[in-house]
């Protein structure tokens, strides 16, 4: 079957990429890649992917273009894979392709990219995710974060059991473990697949989001809004409240069950190479220490060490042990399949439940506030109908208690705000601050 298929019918998405308040470029790039036909959405799906290029000079940039465009194309050239093993390969193709163009020239050298991707398959959601950029699902009010940051903040909070919010401030938040580029190799984080339903929303964002939001914020917003208007009212916050980085968001919702989805088979996957390379030389490690407690308990005993001989023994033993229990060396990647109900990875990393609520409106409230006083007093010059007509239209919902109905004309009174000020901008007209300058107080 070749059949086309209106999308629109079963997935809605939007996609939006903007400088920031304080960056000269967009470092920042994406991917939307929708299925032509019926069968080639039961073999591969719509792929949606999020880059955050770093690097000096256009080092960043160029990383982040050659992911986006090498991981669709990468993942669809291998037809006969799993999806799970082609988007995985896909990932560590481009990544040494990045590795190759910065080793070439030193202009580009040491450039790499964060790499989030979203691939929605009849089975459901699979993420292949590097980096600090992130993927959530919102279900319901339940704001999902399926992918885990490869940031220090997050890899020294998972090694120490200790919350992040816990740890010093002096460690640093922006700094991350893990991105396509710098090295040939790179491990690539698998989570999925998330059955989907009609209303699951999902996001893919890079950090200049998430940096200035809350979770509880993303998922108010993703929940009131449909994905075009969500798309540019969480970019619009993000640079109200300084806009420090490029922000880049898609947000693809399911809004019915497209072909095949009940009927679908279970998704098969190779076991991981680099995993069992990496037990194979951890067995290598222990049984070598092993042999050395060995030889140090002979020594030992001929010197009549007694105690010191008997301790040398047991670590000897344990070590045996516990590197017979790593894969050996003749462990072959074997294909298997995920039972139902079966994901890979440990998601979702963080769980927050987001129905509009009475706080998050005032907060609303408040910036509406802002927005209207800072203007006032700049002497904007502004086309108020729309800003005040949702203005007041919010009041009442909250005087109502329908919060979300508050929350949507209130981010639609943002909107209307900030499209009034990039018009004003084209026009040439003096209407907001230079940039770098934050529109209001924060």
């Amino acid at each position: 079957m070749d059949a086309k298929v209106n999308w629109s019918n079963y997935l809605e998405h939007a996609t939006l990429s903007d400088l920031g308040m304080r960056r000269g470029s967009n470092q920042d790039a994406s991917a939307s890649v929708l299925a032509p036909d019926e069968q080639s959405w039961r073999r591969r799906g719509h792929v949606f992917m999020v880059a955050d290029g770093m690097g000096a000079h256009a080092a960043g940039e160029l990383a982040s273009q050659l992911a986006v465009e090498g991981v669709p194309f990468s993942y669809h050239k291998m037809p006969d894979a799993p999806p799970p093993d082609a988007i995985r390969k896909s990932v560590r193709e481009v990544n040494q392709q990045i590795n190759r163009r910065g080793e070439a020239n030193a202009e580009f050298r040491g450039m790499g990219t964060t790499a989030s991707v979203l691939v929605v398959l009849p089975q459901g959601a699979l993420v292949a995710h590097v980096g600090d950029s992130r993927v959530y699902r919102l279900r319901k009010s339940t704001l999902e974060q399926l992918t885990f940051d490869h940031s220090l903040v997050w890899e020294m909070s998972a090694a120490g059991q200790i919350a992040k919010e816990d740890l010093p401030q002096f460690v640093p938040k922006n700094i991350i473990t893990r991105s396509l580029g710098p090295h040939a190799e790179v491990q690539v984080d698998l989570e999925g697949p998330y059955p989907t339903e009609p209303g699951d929303t999902f996001l893919l964002c890079s950090d200049g989001l998430t940096g200035q939001l809350k979770d509880e914020e993303i998922g108010a917003i993703l929940g009131s809004l449909p994905p075009d208007e969500a798309a540019r009212v969480l970019v619009d916050l993000a640079n109200l409240r300084g806009g420090p980085d490029n922000i880049t968001v898609i947000i693809v919702r399911v809004v019915g069950n497209p072909p095949g989805s009940g009927a679908a088979e279970p998704l098969a996957v190779t076991e991981d190479l680099s995993e069992l390379r990496a037990q194979k030389l951890m067995r290598v490690v222990m049984l070598s220490f092993a042999a050395v407690c060995l030889v140090a308990a002979i020594v030992l005993f001929s010197l009549e060490f007694r105690i010191p001989a008997l301790v040398s023994v047991a670590a000897a033993v344990v070590l045996f042990a516990l590197g017979m229990l790593q894969s050996g060396s003749s462990a072959e990647p074997q294909l298997r399949y995920l039972r139902p109900g079966a994901t890979l990875g440990k998601g979702p990393h963080v769980r927050v439940e987001c129905p509009p609520g009475e706080a998050f409106v005032g907060d609303l409230r408040k910036l509406v506030d802002q927005l209207r006083d800072a203007a006032t007093e700049g002497n904007w010059s502004l086309d108020w109908s729309k800003f005040n007509s949702y203005s007041r239209q919010a009041e009442t919902a909250a005087e109502q208690r329908n919060y979300a109905q508050a929350v949507r004309d209130y981010a639609r009174a943002l909107r209307a705000m900030m499209t009034e000020l990039r018009n004003q901008r084209l026009k040439g007209k003096k209407a907001e601050p230079e940039d770098g300058e934050s529109l209001i107080g924060r």
